[in-house]
């Protein structure tokens, strides 16, 4: 039940208590809107008082932007606080009693910015989702370029596997992959620094950094003990998509990721190997971290029939599905998979699987299929927020979980055989349906 709906002595007392906490770190807010909860004498009271603290010089200074400004906030907030119930506005005020201790009591420089964005934070991660976090400035501008067509790092993907920080995958032609950084290693330490417990924001933003510069990863593979890795960082073009003919009216097409110009590349490369003699299609998506779902869903419309492509439920029960609206199927199709294929790669793969549009070959994928959203704020931080599971046309999960192939094809160790066996397979497959 609300607060709204609860007002005895005892909600009306925390509220107000609340209220007065916050009017603490914002004393130029206008008390009379303290009304609506606390009742208009002690409105009155807390107003006199402010009047006298600030005095009618400052009280002039304060320009009406900064009223309007300082009226809006209040407001926010007073909506927030109706909706909790007692216990959670005690919870509340248990921060706010801890800020004003820390500015009163402590003996080292106090930041009330400094305070409030390592409240927030700690919010955040209290949700022991890899995949929600608070992103400062400089971290939310990293995440704003990695899918926009350039940035300087590494070059490798990374995510969260048995609370372990795993490489999906590393970007073709980028530093991590000629270092020898592969899908499934294990980041133990960057720079010497443990990434136990470390958030994965962290870890992407200690690995990126000026081109030239250099970053070590001690690095975990199963069978073989822990190894540095020296990585010069570069700047990394994300050339997303390439292709050609193989022969037998067989193209190969493949994708490295999904980023703003993945979906119009993808469709320029198709056009060019149609005007080859295009018959059939090998979908290469192995290694392929995932990146922006409309870019996913778009190179899906190339091949998956008009229907779903991938919905997902949000926490009110809303059901949002992506649809292709191809009228079918023109080309017979083959898509590679393996463990470093993630997100909106997972889910190309899940709907040409589910549909019947081709056949996935390789090994099974990495299984991230966990929908986030990216609030920002007016500082340029932002919140990056789990808020639903993706889902195949029909209905199957993939967070966790993964998309198995049609055709198991382990790939041998390239050391010892050089044969790409998957791709082998595919050509093989296109081949009979071509007959």
């Amino acid at each position: 039940m609300g607060v709204r709906l609860l007002m005895g002595r005892q909600s009306r007392f925390i509220i107000g208590t609340v209220l007065a906490g916050l009017m603490a770190f914002w004393p130029f807010l206008p008390l009379w809107q303290a009304a609506v909860v606390v009742g208009p004498q002690t409105a009155r009271a807390a107003g006199a008082e402010q009047k006298n603290a600030i005095g009618d010089s400052q009280t002039a200074a304060v320009n009406t932007q900064e009223d309007a400004l300082r009226e809006m906030i209040l407001q926010e907030i007073n909506l927030y606080l109706g909706q909790m119930d007692t216990a959670d506005l005690a919870a509340s005020l248990k921060l706010f009693r801890v800020m004003n201790l820390l500015n009163l009591k402590y003996t080292g420089e106090v930041s009330t910015g400094t305070l409030l964005t390592g409240a927030v934070k700690g919010t955040v991660e209290s949700l022991k989702d890899p995949y929600s976090l608070y992103m400062d400035p400089d971290t939310f501008k990293d995440f704003s370029i990695e899918t926009s067509g350039s940035f300087s790092g590494a070059g490798i993907v990374l995510g969260v596997k048995d609370k372990a920080l795993t490489v999906i995958a590393p970007i073709e032609g980028t530093p991590g992959e000629q270092a020898g950084i592969k899908s499934g290693d294990l980041i133990l330490k960057i720079d010497g620094k443990d990434t136990k417990d470390m958030a994965l924001d962290q870890a992407v933003h200690l690995i990126r950094g000026p081109e030239g510069t250099q970053v070590v990863l001690t690095v975990g593979r199963s069978g073989e003990e822990a190894k540095d890795y020296t990585i010069i960082r570069a700047n990394v073009q994300l050339q997303t998509v390439a292709g050609r003919m193989m022969g037998d009216g067989i193209g190969y097409l493949r994708v490295s990721m999904f980023s703003e110009h993945t979906a119009e590349d993808f469709t320029k490369k198709l056009k060019e190997l149609e005007d080859q003699g295009l018959r059939a299609v090998i979908l290469d998506l192995r290694n392929n971290p995932g990146g922006l779902i409309d870019a996913g869903v778009n190179v899906a419309g190339q091949f998956v029939p008009k229907g779903p492509v991938v919905s997902y439920e949000t926490k009110d029960g809303s059901r949002i599905t992506y649809f292709s609206n191809l009228p079918a199927p023109r080309y017979p199709l083959a898509v590679l998979v393996n463990g470093g294929s993630a997100s909106a790669s997972e889910i190309l793969a899940g709907a040409v699987q589910d549909t019947g549009a081709g056949t996935l070959i390789g090994t099974k994928t990495f299984g991230k299929g966990s929908v986030q959203n990216v609030i920002p704020f007016y500082d340029a931080s932002a919140v990056k927020l789990t808020v639903a599971k993706w889902f195949t046309p029909k209905g199957r999960p993939i967070d966790g979980v993964g998309i198995e192939p049609d055709i198991m094809v382990e790939m041998p160790d390239a050391k010892e055989n050089e044969k790409d066996l998957q791709l082998e397979t595919a050509v093989e497959l296109l081949k009979t349906k071509l007959q």
